[in-house]
């Protein structure tokens, strides 16, 4: 059985920092795409960063040249160090992976999820 588990997350001020850490447990495939995914004001979900099975990590726009996004193949982890933070990054972030060397941006193609952890920036 998957499961993916997630931690970190938490309150900091603007300009603070955090690092969101996942780990999937049962995952037997080697070749993957693990994402961080933020809830949003919409109904989709926005895919903040993801690396996929080349190793190759893309970002979202909002995100570029403050979070950095690294993966652990073996172990399965991915993990998203989160820097300069602004009241436009609360949300809850969800880790997700799925089998494959290509990234969908769509978070319906993702296969296995975590719980989610939340992440708070104050003004």
């Amino acid at each position: 059985q998957v499961k993916v588990v997630e931690s970190g997350g938490g309150s900091v001020q603007t300009g603070g920092s955090l690092t969101l850490s996942c780990t999937v447990f049962g995952y037997t495939y080697s070749t993957y795409c693990m994402a961080w995914f933020r809830q949003g004001s919409d109904k989709e979900r926005e895919r903040v960063a993801s690396i996929d099975g080349d190793g190759v990590a893309a970002y979202a726009d909002s995100v570029k040249g403050r979070f950095t996004a690294s993966k652990d193949k073996e172990k399965k982890t991915l993990s998203l160090q989160m820097n300069n933070l602004t009241p436009e990054d609360t949300d809850m972030y969800s880790c997700a992976i799925v089998i494959g060397s290509w990234c969908p941006p769509a978070a319906r193609l993702f296969s296995y999820w975590g719980q989610g952890v939340q992440v708070t920036v104050s003004a």
